[in-house]
């Protein structure tokens, strides 16, 4: 098979980003034949795979959190690898618009009811309103050219052009971590970078001083970030805090190849392989290489001025809190598993546990075995990575959500499902995946060492079989792409999993640019 899917050329580009070619063969295959469907069993609602908290149990969690986190334990990761490309797409649409970007052309076309013209109309209309202008009028304002004016005069090209493109901000190459989000009373802007920094400052601040946070960065916009941070960093340290900010690219081996629509390897014009980013779950090598304790991990673009935070900071204490007394029990339990031979007072107990506070309904003839059967399978079960995740009242967001699945080993346990995971076109899975309660935010606190204190090998608990296929398109020829199994849900599937509701007050992502102009984020 290698002599006829590879070249020596090709074996030799394998080999050089760290692969074997029995990684990519085994990729090839996955593409060619696809996956499998999740089998969803019906969503977890609040009492039914969701926990929700009241007022005094968020306040007796967080001071268990705090008490936690000022002995050094945790520490904040960010992904941040992403363009801010998708988030520019509407402006995109427009650039090279014939006859140029004019108000009265817009507002004709909103009138008559298109409404993709409405929405570039508002944008340019309250584009004084957004963080980001006054780093774009500096920009035209190098060349001799006045931003302020040009919107005036309803004339939108100029200021589309100095927005997305080299000559001005170059937003649509930027990282979306870089594009200023806030503005401040004081006449200061801030990025999601910076208001991560400060988020990190107020959540995982240790009792030295030391706040820790890890972002990950693709190559091209390491050396920009790099900057960025060290420039802004002495903005947010003072007497009581100091920032230890970490810096990781997404590793070359976990790239995947590209096939053609026929199922051979894609080749460029220089006749080399195609590899692509292998999504966010590439991101697991990262996370692991950490070597991390309680790890919060939160997307990039999940940020919100300072007035806003203390809802934020609130249930990330509380969740943090909802960890440490779950690993505390877990912790327990394990070590009465090993303290010798099983009595079945104490199975029933762990059984109650893992049946109650984990939620996972294991194969039925499990609680049928010897003890010794039994005792073996609880040991598993307790002593894996941990995570507990916030979820947020589906309000129509995108994104995935907490579900009950059927395993394949015949059991039911919690995950955190896409919609390319589900096979929508069977009128069984497509109404539950419609009655679900609740979409994940990524907002999520993981425990990553076991009860003797050692770092758990997170890939081990990854399901390979959760990664999807899906088409893109290079140099105008269209691909078949690999998705490695996603961070938050594929990557983490057979970690201990807890779900418990969070305000939407908590989730304020910017996915598009307009986004912007929400009063979370504007200029108020």
């Amino acid at each position: 098979m290698e002599d006829r899917l590879f070249t020596e050329e090709d074996l030799a580009q394998i080999r050089a980003r760290g692969m074997t070619p029995d990684d990519i063969r085994a990729q090839v295959e996955d593409i060619r034949k696809g996956f499998p469907w999740t089998e969803l069993d019906r969503p977890c609602t609040v009492g039914d795979g969701i926990l929700a908290l009241d007022g005094d149990e968020i306040r007796r969690l967080s001071r268990i959190y705090e008490e936690t986190a000022r002995s050094g334990r945790a520490m904040k990761f960010v992904p941040a690898s992403g363009a801010a490309s998708r988030m520019f797409k509407l402006l995109q649409s427009v650039r090279n618009r014939p006859g140029g970007l004019h108000e009265k052309d817009l507002a004709r076309e909103a009138e008559e009811g298109d409404e993709h013209s409405a929405r570039l109309l508002r944008f340019f209309r309250e584009l004084k309103n957004l963080a980001l202008y006054d780093d774009l009028r500096e920009s035209m304002a190098r060349d001799g050219m006045d931003a302020d004016g040009q919107i005036a005069e309803g004339r939108y090209d100029v200021c589309l052009e100095y927005l997305l493109g080299p000559k001005g901000m170059d937003a649509a190459n930027l990282p979306k971590g870089l594009i200023p989000f806030h503005a401040y009373p004081d006449g200061t802007r801030r990025t999601p970078f910076e208001e991560q920094l400060v988020e990190t400052s107020l959540t995982v601040r240790d009792g030295q001083g030391a706040a820790r946070v890890h972002f990950t960065a693709s190559p091209e916009h390491e050396e920009a970030i790099r900057s960025h941070l060290e420039e802004r960093r002495p903005r947010y340290e003072g007497e009581e805090t100091r920032l230890e900010i970490g810096l990781s690219l997404q590793m070359p081996h976990t790239d995947t190849i590209a096939l053609d629509m026929e199922g051979r390897p894609f080749r460029g014009d220089d006749g080399r392989l195609l590899f692509r980013p292998g999504g966010h779950g590439a991101l697991l090598e990262n996370l692991d290489r950490l070597d991390g304790d309680l790890v919060f991990i939160k997307n990039i673009d999940n940020v919100v001025p300072d007035r806003l935070k203390d809802t934020t900071v609130d249930y990330k204490k509380a969740l943090g809190g909802v960890l440490i007394a779950l690993q505390e029990e877990i912790f327990r339990h394990l070590e009465d598993l090993t303290a010798g031979e099983p009595s079945g007072d104490l199975l029933d107990r762990v059984w109650t546990f893992v049946l109650t506070r984990l939620s996972l309904q294991p194969p039925p003839e499990m609680r049928k075995g010897l003890m010794r059967e039994q005792q073996d399978f609880l040991f598993s079960r307790l002593n894996r990575p941990l995570r507990v995740c916030g979820m947020v009242r589906n309000e129509g967001e995108p994104g995935g959500g907490p579900f009950w699945v059927r395993n394949r080993d015949g059991g039911r346990s919690i995950q955190i499902v896409e919609s390319s995971q589900v096979n929508l076109d069977s009128r069984d899975q497509e109404e539950i995946w419609s009655s679900s309660t609740h979409f994940n935010p990524v907002d999520l606190v993981c425990g990553l060492r076991d009860f003797q204190g050692r770092p758990f090998d997170l890939p081990a608990y990854r399901d390979p079989e959760t990664g999807f296929v899906s088409t893109k398109s290079k140099g105008g020829r269209e691909l078949r792409a690999l998705e490695l199994p996603g961070l938050w849900n594929g990557a983490m599937a057979e970690w201990n999993t807890v779900f418990v509701e969070v305000p939407i007050e908590t989730f304020n992502p910017v996915k598009t640019v307009l986004d912007l102009l929400r009063d979370e984020h504007r200029i108020l």
